[in-house]
């Protein structure tokens, strides 16, 4: 099952973020003050939106936020497929490093990516994350 990935603009993440990260809160609460300046990028299959995550790239360190993946498309590739060329984008871009806090219950996942834990467990509301970073390979030319 092949992910077709674009770029996409900040609010057509905003129904993915919402459903799958915060569906008890308001939209708005979903917007990150900087999406103006990030990069967006949404995974398609069969024309359908089923995943999304927002880059924001600062010098050598990058950093992902809000990756969502439509709950009838989790564990398909769909994320991981997005993620690796989240990873080759962030490089591509100029960063050797990428970070991000990750929900405690998908840090295995981010793991097969070379992600490791840093820091101490943190809540946001009621929900517990931990940051997590990797090294990104120089981009292929």
């Amino acid at each position: 099952m092949a992910a077709d990935i674009r770029r996409i603009s900040a609010a057509d993440t905003y129904p993915l973020r919402h459903l799958v990260l915060w569906p008890d809160k308001p939209l708005a609460y979903v917007h990150v003050p900087d999406d103006a300046a990030g990069h967006h990028f949404g995974a398609y299959y069969d024309g359908k939106l089923v995943s999304v995550v927002s880059l924001f790239v600062q010098g050598p360190e990058a950093r992902f936020r809000k990756f969502a993946t439509h709950p009838d498309w989790q564990r398909q590739g769909m994320g991981s497929a997005l993620l690796r060329h989240l990873m080759a984008e962030a490089a591509r871009l100029g960063a050797s490093e990428l970070w991000c806090d990750a929900r405690q219950e998908a840090t295995g996942f981010y793991q097969k990516f070379g992600f490791v834990t840093e820091g101490s467990t943190f809540s946001k509301g009621t929900v517990a994350y931990v940051r997590m970073r990797c090294a990104l390979p120089p981009p292929v030319a």
